[in-house]
């Protein structure tokens, strides 16, 4: 095997995967993890004045959470899961945080017509939804735990840690070592990685992918009104990408 793609960084994985778009796109579960890709020593600052830092993205102001610890650690988290380098921006400058703060205070964050009556097992991965929780109390219960986590272990805010001991607490909630009420913390993190991969590649209408940098990253045209101009040339076509927010008066 070549060197260079033993080095293969959770990162490079889902920019050059064509499945974390369509996967995130197409609304299913992506299948990347935090083990065995640690880019960490590549991020190792602290989150403490970084979690904030897309000053448009802030001039929208969050709708959900109503406490800044709760969206500083939420913003570090997302942060390790899409970490900035340089093939582009991370979770926090494509507002990422901001589009699940949004996402959290209206139907997907309350389940809305979706059946969340008893009784509650602990089902198969294919079974589907199994909590009594809708997902903005999981998010909350979620981001204590991992703040919970941190001072535990490190005596420290999870925001204040270097970024190898925040994969670590992370990486614990993947494997679900970590004790949390009404949910498993293995699907408080699928949640948390689902819904970071979703907001690096949804729309921007919905407050994520800022500038469309997601999808230039991965040269995806996003919503072109049509194709016909090209699908007949036999040569690859690299088309500016276009938001839902472009196609008006057109």
């Amino acid at each position: 095997m070549n060197k260079k793609n033993t080095n293969l960084s959770r990162r490079n994985f889902f920019k050059t995967s064509t499945l974390a778009a369509g996967a995130v796109l197409g609304g299913g579960a992506f299948a990347g993890t935090l083990a065995g890709c640690d880019d960490s020593k590549n991020n190792s600052h602290s989150m403490q004045s970084n979690y904030d830092t897309n000053q448009e993205a802030q001039a929208r102001g969050r709708m959900f959470f109503t406490k800044d610890l709760d969206f500083a650690v939420l913003s570090a988290s997302c942060e390790r899961i899409f970490p900035k380098d340089d093939l582009g921006a991370g979770a926090i400058e494509l507002g990422v945080p901001y589009f699940i703060d949004n996402q959290l205070a209206g139907a997907y964050g309350y389940n809305a017509r979706e059946y969340m009556s008893g009784p509650f097992e602990n089902g198969t991965p294919t079974q589907g939804y199994q909590t009594p929780l809708i997902r903005r109390d999981i998010f909350l219960e979620g981001i204590k735990s991992i703040e919970n986590e941190a001072i535990k272990n490190y005596k420290k805010s999870f925001v204040d840690l270097d970024a190898k001991n925040q994969d670590l607490i992370l990486k614990s909630f993947e494997a679900n070592k970590v004790s949390m009420k009404g949910v498993s913390s293995s699907y408080f993190f699928s949640l948390l990685r689902e819904m970071t991969l979703a907001g690096v590649y949804a729309d921007p209408i919905y407050g994520g992918n800022d500038k469309m940098q997601g999808w230039k990253m991965k040269e995806f045209p996003g919503a072109q009104m049509s194709y016909m101009a090209f699908i007949t040339d036999e040569k690859f076509q690299k088309i500016s990408p276009m938001s839902l927010a472009d196609m008006q008066g057109k």
